[in-house]
């Protein structure tokens, strides 16, 4: 089993709901439902982009997927992310938008928010002691992205490249798109989150997302929300 620590809006939440909609899975309660019609697109083509996003469940990465370390159990991580979620303040992104990262979707901040950056760079640090040394195997999956020198320093140290300086908040709503379609796709998400876009979105909560066996659909185990207040 792996876990995982996200940012994820609770599940009645407006930006949720258009999100599990998209996905055609919802990780609370691990429900799957349709996928939205997309014209221009071939039979299945819809189904193979949203594939990898649907299987992690709609999240903002802050602590990747982990197996846990020798001596570490899941009743300390819980009770350890009930605490710095009862210590942290509610983050505002004051845009959340619709962005292409290179071959794939995501909704991300319109412009840096310093202090996610800097409470996503604490649950990197705070967390390390429950994680597992990755393997040779996930190291070598890693690797055939492609990894700068620093991301490659960040794998090895932290178990994932893009963290600290090479961290961008973002909430996955494609996998890789080829070219051809990335209008297409581009547009039906403009479509689909209408309303949504450009609004601000609160982080409020810490959630702990399992993947009981490797390839499996990742689940929400546990949700913790913030005690902290947020500054004026």
């Amino acid at each position: 089993m792996r876990y995982a620590l996200y940012a994820t809006p609770a599940a009645d939440d407006p930006l949720c709901r258009a999100a599990t909609r998209w996905l055609g899975r919802d990780a609370f309660g691990d429900v799957e439902g349709p996928l939205p019609e997309v014209e221009g697109l071939a039979a299945g083509t819809l189904e193979a982009y949203l594939a990898d996003p649907a299987r992690y469940g709609f999240h903002g990465t802050l602590k990747a997927p982990f197996s846990l370390a020798e001596g570490a159990d899941e009743a300390g991580l819980l009770a350890a992310v009930d605490r710095v979620a009862a210590a942290s303040a509610r983050i505002t992104i004051p845009e959340l938008v619709v962005r292409r990262l290179g071959r794939f979707f995501a909704l991300v901040p319109n412009e840096p928010v310093a202090a996610l950056d800097a409470w996503a760079g604490r649950i990197v640090r705070d967390f390390d002691a429950f994680r597992a040394p990755l393997s040779e195997a996930d190291i070598e999956r890693r690797r055939k992205s492609g990894l700068t020198l620093d991301e490659e320093a960040n794998l090895l140290r932290w178990g994932y490249p893009y963290v600290f300086d090479a961290f961008r908040f973002h909430m996955s709503l494609t996998g890789r798109v080829p070219r051809e379609d990335m209008e297409v796709v581009d547009a039906a998400l403009r479509r689909h989150f209408a309303g949504l876009e450009g609004r601000p979105f609160v982080i409020d909560r810490l959630a702990v997302f399992v993947e009981p066996e490797r390839g499996a659909p990742f689940e929400i185990r546990h949700v913790a929300e913030f005690g902290g207040v947020e500054p004026v």
